[in-house]
């Protein structure tokens, strides 16, 4: 197929072959997986999972290229759902095709919407048993910094409240068509078995956590002044002089369930 990767759509077309066996062996595709492929492309991924699988789900935005896979390959092979994957509702394709199970979700995500596409997957972590995407290293990166490391922040703390995360491969820009302008990474999630914390309420976790790493070299007492004060920090036994960073993910869920009862004061 001769396509042009449209910069619109964030297409960088995964082309090594050594990379593409890595990755299908990372997933470990088998018959009956409930399987998802976001961003199907030219079906370097595709096609192999489809040999260890049998069948796959693709989400798809770009019609050309829904085309070209709805003549190579048959619905029994490949059912393509042509939509944006910012705006699909991944958990009702679990209901039609998980049989009350979870999705396995796989990708080279277009990394211009790779961080609220991870967001949205996030809000279907119950019905997910596990994802492996290709993102840009240094989002790859911040997703599994530790605490007290630069690289921690606003997507490490949402994303490890729900999952554990593991860096499978790196990828270099050699590996696509056209080659990107930053290396790349595979990255493993799994949700967590059970709740790893208790969040009264995720909207207030997320404003939180956003108006804590607002300014990263500021602290906690000056970014979530008028949210929180040294009381509440008091009680918590946190220091409200550490910096956003310093702050692991149980200890931003204690500060946003205390705000639901009104202990901090403006």
């Amino acid at each position: 197929m001769a396509h042009i990767p449209r910069k619109r759509f964030g297409q960088n077309f995964l082309q090594d072959q050594g990379v593409i066996a890595d990755i299908v062996n990372a997933v470990d595709p088998h018959p009956g997986d409930a399987l998802v492929e976001i961003g199907p492309g030219l079906a370097a991924l595709t096609a192999p999972l489809i040999a260890r699988a049998g069948r796959l789900h693709a989400v798809e935005i770009d019609r050309d290229i829904v085309a070209h896979l709805s003549q190579r390959y048959s619905n029994e092979e490949l059912v393509i759902h042509n939509v944006d994957a910012l705006k699909f509702d991944f958990g009702q394709l679990a209901d039609e095709i998980a049989a009350g199970g979870k999705l396995r979700l796989v990708g080279n995500l277009p990394y211009n919407i790779s961080t609220p596409l991870l967001f949205h997957l996030a809000s279907f972590s119950p019905r997910i048993a596990d994802m492996h995407f290709m993102l840009q290293k240094e989002v790859v990166d911040r997703m599994v910094a530790e605490p007290s490391t630069p690289d921690y922040g606003r997507l490490s703390v949402m994303l490890q409240l729900r999952f554990y995360m593991e860096r499978v491969i790196d990828v270099p820009p050699g590996a696509f068509y056209p080659p990107p302008k930053v290396d790349s990474a595979v990255v493993r999630l799994l949700p967590w078995p059970e709740p790893r914390y208790v969040v009264h309420d995720l909207g207030r976790l997320e404003d939180l956590v956003v108006a804590a790493f607002a300014q990263r070299r500021k602290t906690l007492r000056n970014n979530l002044k008028g949210i929180v004060d040294d009381a509440l920090f008091s009680t918590l036994g946190i220091n409200p002089g550490l910096r956003p960073e310093n702050l692991e993910v149980g200890q931003f869920v204690a500060l946003a369930n205390a705000l639901e009862h009104g202990v901090a004061r403006a």
